[in-house]
């Protein structure tokens, strides 16, 4: 048993969301809805409505608290007894408010310009706030714009050296490497923050343009789909508008000459004359239907060698089978007259599909001309060379009562129409309407140069 795009798709995407920030799981929709950061900067972060924490985000968060914690405590025993230069009021704050910071790294991702605004006064104050206030940096280069979160980092710095200088010196200023130490510890949290923020905002892109390519890869799929249908829907009307007419044609006249419509001089048919009649219409029916079969196996893009393999199916037609339709349409009991106006054999020069085209321009002016001119006689040119262009032009007179013939053929009133799409798609045109007293149909195709 076989397995679905989907279902493979979902096997290995299930886990790996497991391992990803919920940022980064919101649908592209929601991605390319969510408010944008400074010039350049892409999406920012977080979402308009920021996602729940993943497995992964909950595991970040407890190690970067227990990171902070841990930084705390280890502030508090060995640093905070150290300070003697601190005031006992700074030193008897230091601690809660270093906790306070440590706890306030829970709501971040959902509040991160306000956790970051809390510690810029806490560091101003608090040793114990260090390992809380490089988290803070982080979280501020990877939520917040980048114009808003490098003001807040400098705001950090600026209020943690005074705290230096005047509370935790010594007298012999041998501590300023802890001042340079403290700087660069925040400016690496807060370039780890912007390494992340451009990471993610990468992958918010490719999804994006993964999204936009399936909905363009899914409109060119439905495209191709509604194309193939109306190619479908113009070769069928145009095998069977024209088969099924001579069907009506043939079954018509039968059913006239046995009903006795036809009056007391006419001479009532043989019963020989039925079965013949009879199998002219049977023959014509399996001619529809294998007409159709060949319309649907080269639909289907069967190569055209697999064809006659396949069950003795013929070729597309071609401009050289005119004449074999016309004279069907004389035995139906059409008045045709076929003028080819080039040099034998010129036009097998054109390409497969304009041949195909020509055959139908004709297939259909017969059928049309079956269908709204019973009887009366039409005349069927082509005329052109390489270079210069082939002209189809079937004529016919018009019927002398308006609508004559249209209640005894019907058909879907769409052959025009369908006729003109192919013929433009070949790069022609079709002219078609009353003049003079008949009704012309003109195609005129490209011919190319030899």
């Amino acid at each position: 048993m076989t397995e679905t795009a989907a279902g493979v798709s979902g096997r290995f995407t299930r886990p790996q969301r497991w391992l990803l920030p919920g940022d980064l799981l919101t649908e592209p929709a929601d991605l390319a809805a969510a408010a944008p950061g400074a010039p350049g900067t892409g999406v920012r972060f977080p979402h308009p409505r920021p996602p729940r924490r993943t497995p992964r985000d909950w595991a970040v968060d407890v190690t970067l608290f227990g990171w902070s914690l841990g930084m705390w405590a280890l502030m508090v025993i060995v640093a905070l007894p150290t300070l003697e230069h601190t005031p006992e009021w700074i030193r008897a704050i230091d601690a809660p408010l270093g906790l306070l910071a440590c706890c306030a790294l829970w709501v971040r991702r959902r509040h991160p310009l306000a956790v970051a605004l809390l510690v810029v006064p806490v560091g101003a104050v608090s040793a114990s706030a260090f390992g809380a206030l490089g988290v803070v940096m982080l979280s501020t280069a990877l939520r917040l714009p980048t114009r808003r979160a490098l003001a807040l980092l400098a705001a950090n710095i600026a209020v943690a050296i005074p705290y230096f200088i005047f509370c935790s010196l010594p007298e012999d200023n041998s501590g300023w490497g802890d001042i340079f130490f403290s700087v660069a510890y925040l400016l690496t949290f807060f370039a780890w923050g912007v390494a992340t923020r451009a990471r993610r905002q990468l992958v918010v892109r490719l999804r994006q343009d993964a999204g936009r390519e399936r909905a363009e890869h899914a409109r060119r799929m439905a495209d191709a789909r509604r194309a193939e249908r109306e190619a479908i829907a113009r070769e069928m009307h145009d095998v069977l508008a024209h088969r099924i007419s001579l069907l009506s044609v043939h079954a018509g006249a039968l059913a006239y000459r046995t009903s006795g419509a036809a009056g007391a001089h006419a001479k009532p048919l043989s019963d020989a004359e039925v079965g013949e009649s009879a199998q002219v219409i049977r023959d014509n029916a399996h001619q529809a239907l294998e007409e159709l079969r060949e319309v649907l196996t080269v639909l289907r893009g069967t190569a055209p060698g697999a064809l006659t393999e396949a069950g003795g199916g013929r070729p597309q037609p071609r401009i050289a089978e005119i004449g074999e339709l016309v004279a069907e349409a004389t035995r139906a009991g059409q008045r045709v007259v076929l003028d080819q106006k080039y040099a034998e054999g010129a036009a097998e020069a054109l390409r497969d599909q304009a041949q195909r085209t020509v055959y139908r321009v004709v297939q259909e002016g017969l059928t049309n001309a079956r269908k709204h001119a019973p009887g009366a006689l039409i005349t069927v040119t082509l005329v052109g060379a390489a270079g210069q262009g082939l002209t189809v032009r079937i004529r016919n007179p018009l019927p002398v009562t308006a609508g004559a013939g249209r209640e005894h053929i019907p058909g879907a009133g769409a052959g025009l129409a369908g006729l003109e799409e192919r013929i433009a798609l070949d790069g022609g045109s079709l002219l078609h309407g009353a003049t003079n007293g008949a009704f012309e149909l003109v195609a005129k195709l490209p011919w190319p140069a030899a």
